[in-house]
């Protein structure tokens, strides 16, 4: 399967950022001052020409904080590793999953709640295209 992207040019869109954490447990005095910028995409992004945007559909890995609907960054230079959350193509569908090993054998684990979902088995013909760098969520606000 061949996967084709247009690239899109992002300017650096610097917000206001506190410098105080804030809590998400016990409350704490809060700052009166917001006292420096971030860009919020920058931040996310670690290799510029590496990273391609996803958005998620699929609930398998909401137990790791990945929602449908969510946007997703790739990076197709981000390091392979186990545990990390994985964009793969397997017989030619794409899909997001945690790349773990059982007893010496590759599986990309859908992480989701119960057994609705069964662990896919890496084998030769299965690519790992890149890993999940970041995650945006827009949240309801009515």
């Amino acid at each position: 399967m061949i996967l084709h992207f247009a690239r899109i040019a992002v300017s650096p869109q610097l917000l206001p950022f506190a410098t105080v954490n804030v809590a998400a447990g016990f409350p704490s005095p809060a700052a009166d001052d917001l006292e420096d910028t971030i860009d919020p995409i920058a931040w996310i992004v670690r290799h510029e020409s590496a990273i391609f945007w996803w958005r998620v559909s699929g609930d398998s890995l909401e137990a790791e904080g990945i929602m449908d609907g969510d946007l997703i960054a790739v990076d197709r230079a981000g390091k392979k590793r186990l545990g990390r959350i994985v964009l793969a193509v397997v017989d030619g569908a794409v899909t997001l999953k945690k790349l773990a090993r059982r007893e010496g054998v590759y599986f990309l684990d859908p992480r989701s709640h119960g057994d609705r979902y069964a662990p896919i088995k890496v084998t030769e013909s299965t690519e790992i295209w890149g890993v999940v760098a970041g995650v945006v969520r827009r949240l309801p606000v009515e």
